[in-house]
C-alpha cells in the first residue's frame, strides 16, 4: 500500500460511458443444490444469474498481496464463489497490520500471511480452492506464477512489484485489476494490454516510469485508514465479478477516492496507439524501481540474524536509510539514521558523521537499502551489506523495536 500517484494526462478523448466487455470465463458445471443455496442472493441478480455464478465458480483469480487491499478482496471473492484463488505474499503478519488487514487476527501475528489468508478464505467458503504462493515476485518467477490464471488482482505495496506485474500481465495477455491506497485516498483501475476488440491500456500507459526510490511516502510514514482499504478492495472485487461475468469495466477509466472528501471521481486514461512492444526486460523493470538483486547492487545481502550478530560485535557502521520521521517512530536498536537522500546527494560520505566501511544498510523492507548499497559502492566503500526484509523482518522475529521519539 504505497503511493497514490497522479496519472499521466490521457492520450485520447474519453469514450462515452464505461466500456463493456464480454465474459472472461466460460461457465463451469451445473450448480449443485448446496451451491444454489449458498449463492441464492447472487443468482437473483440478472447481472450474475446461474450462468454468471457458474463462470465465477470456474474462474481462477490470482491476488498479489494479502495485506490491506488483498484482505477485503480475497474475502469478497471467496464469498462470491470464485472457484480458485491464488494468494501471493512472502511476508508475515505483524501487529501493525491488524488495523486494516482484516484477513488476519491477533492470533496470527508471526504467521506467514499466505497461511493466515488461506485459513480465513477456507473458513468462509470451504469450496474455494486456495493456491498459496509464499514467494516474492521476481523476474525469474513472475511469469510462471501468473500463468494459468484468468486474471490478476494487484494489491501490492511497492513499485517494483507493480511494474513487474504490469509487464508480466502484458506479456501473458492477462487483465490486471489494480488498486493503491495511501492515507485517506485510493485508486482503482483495470489494465489489459490486448483486450478483445483492441484498444488496450497498460499500467505503464498511466504511470510510465517509476518514481525515484524513497521519493513517495509509504503507509508507514503517511498512514492509511483501514476503511479506505475496504472501499478500494470492494471496488477491486466488483471489477473481478464484472470481468468474469461480463459487463461494464474500468478499462480506460481510473477511479480516484477521497475518503475525507467523501468523493469518487473518474479520470479517463488511454493506451499507447498500436500498443507497447512485448518481449520486455523484466529485470530492467525491477531495477528501474531501485530494487536490483544483491549482486547487482554490489552488496552482500544478509538476514536479521546476521544483523543481530554484527550489532553485538560493534565493528560495522549500521545505518537506517529510512526518513528521519520513520526512524524516530521505530527502528532497530543500535542503528543510526542516515536517510537515503544523504546517499543520493553524497552528503552521507562527507563530514564527521560520514558512513564508513564495513557498512550495513537497512530500511523498512529492501528497496531503499539496496539503492543505498549501490550508491555506497559507487562512492568507493568496499564492504557494503544490505539487510533482507529490513525493520519488518527484524520485528517479525520478535526482537525489540526502539522508539527514538
Amino acid at each position: 500500500m504505497t503511493s497514490v500517484r497522479t496519472p499521466a494526462a490521457p492520450g485520447a478523448v474519453r469514450a462515452p460511458g464505461p466500456r463493456r466487455l464480454g465474459p472472461l470465463v466460460e461457465p463451469g458445471p451445473p450448480l449443485t443444490g448446496a451451491q444454489a443455496a449458498r449463492y441464492a442472493r447472487q443468482l437473483a441478480l440478472p447481472e450474475v444469474g446461474t450462468d454468471g455464478q457458474r463462470r465465477l465458480l470456474a474462474a481462477r483469480v490470482l491476488v498479489v498481496g494479502a495485506g490491506g487491499l488483498g484482505s477485503p478482496t480475497l474475502l469478497y471473492l471467496a464469498a462470491a464463489g470464485v472457484g480458485t484463488l491464488g494468494i501471493v505474499d512472502d511476508d508475515v503478519v505483524d501487529v501493525s497490520n491488524l488495523q486494516r488487514q482484516v484477513l488476519h487476527t491477533t492470533a496470527d501475528v508471526g504467521r506467514r500471511k499466505v497461511d493466515s489468508a488461506a485459513d480465513a478464505v477456507r473458513a468462509l467458503n470451504p469450496d474455494v480452492t486456495v493456491v498459496m504462493h509464499d514467494v516474492r515476485l521476481e523476474p525469474s518467477n513472475v511469469l510462471s506464477v501468473l500463468a494459468g490464471y484468468d486474471l490478476v488482482v494487484d494489491g501490492s505495496d511497492n513499485f517494483a512489484t507493480r511494474y513487474l506485474v504490469g509487464d508480466a500481465c502484458a506479456e501473458l495477455g492477462l487483465p490486471c485489476v489494480w488498486g493503491a491506497v495511501l492515507g485517506g485516498h485510493g485508486q482503482v483501475s483495470t489494465f489489459w494490454a490486448a483486450p478483445p476488440g483492441g484498444s488496450g491500456v497498460e499500467y505503464r500507459d498511466v504511470f510510465e516510469t517509476p518514481p525515484p526510490p524513497g521519493s513517495v511516502s509509504s503507509c508507514s510514514t503517511a498512514g492509511v485508514l483501514g476503511a479506505v482499504c475496504a472501499a478500494v478492495g470492494s471496488m477491486l472485487s466488483l471489477e473481478v465479478v464484472r470481468l468474469v461475468c461480463g459487463g461494464p469495466s474500468l478499462l480506460g477509466r481510473l477511479l480516484v477516492h477521497d475518503a475525507w472528501g467523501a468523493t469518487w471521481r473518474e479520470v479517463p486514461v488511454a493506451g499507447t496507439p498500436g500498443g507497447r512492444p512485448l518481449g520486455r526486460d523484466l529485470v530492467a523493470a525491477v531495477e528501474a524501481c531501485g530494487v536490483p538483486s544483491g549482486a547487482a547492487a554490489g552488496a552482500d545481502v544478509i538476514d536479521v540474524d546476521a544483523l543481530a550478530d554484527l550489532l553485538a560485535d560493534g565493528t560495522c557502521d549500521v545505518v537506517d536509510v529510512r526518513s528521519t520521521e520513520e526512524f524516530a517512530a521505530y527502528g532497530v536498536p543500535g542503528t543510526r539514521s542516515v536517510p537515503l537522500e544523504a546517499f543520493e546527494d553524497a552528503s552521507a560520505f562527507d563530514g564527521p558523521d560520514a558512513v564508513r566501511s564495513p557498512l550495513v544498510v537497512l530500511c523498512e523492507l529492501d528497496a531503499r537499502a539496496l539503492r543505498a548499497a549501490i550508491l555506497a559502492r559507487e562512492a568507493g566503500l568496499a564492504d557494503v551489506r544490505a539487510v533482507a526484509g529490513g525493520v519488518v523482518a527484524w520485528h517479525a522475529t520478535g526482537r525489540a523495536i526502539s522508539h527514538v521519539a
